[in-house]
């Protein structure tokens, strides 16, 4: 099974407002980079749908060590409450209906389909990947101004 080292991010400018997400999918010394964006959306969505168009990008099964400065994304993966989430119609332990309902539900297929590590970075810190997402993301999101 291939190795592949994801990095995403999400931007946006205002919440909502116009948003931008950026990816970097790392295999055997290649380097492929993904960005896209939305007249109006939110952070959390960008996020989501950075880490989406990363793992829609393989074209088979893959050991994945995901990279993100998203707690939102990382912990209701790595800690399980997005499953918690939909196994109770989408609802959270609060009581209140999960968010992004339609990315979780594009996200969870690829998740299943590969073998996947989650790893939460520093934002806008040293990690010179995620800096590069951002920077992909912040120009996405330019774009809609």
């Amino acid at each position: 099974m291939k190795q592949i080292i994801v990095y995403t991010d999400g931007a946006c400018s205002g919440n909502p407002g116009p948003g931008g997400w950026g990816a970097i999918l790392e295999w055997n010394g290649l380097v492929k980079e993904l960005s896209g964006g939305e007249k109006n959306t939110t952070n959390n969505r960008m996020e989501l749908t950075g880490v989406i168009a990363a793992l829609s990008a393989l074209k088979e099964p893959c050991e994945v060590d995901l990279y993100t400065d998203s707690k939102y994304v990382c912990d209701a993966l790595e800690k399980g409450w997005v499953w918690g989430w939909k196994k109770k119609g989408w609802i959270k332990s609060d009581k209140k209906p999960a968010l992004n309902v339609d990315l979780w539900e594009q996200l969870l297929p690829l998740v299943g389909y590969h073998t996947m590590r989650y790893h939460w970075v520093k934002g806008h810190a040293t990690n010179a990947r995620n800096n590069r997402c951002d920077e992909l993301a912040v120009a996405q999101s330019h774009k809609f101004k």
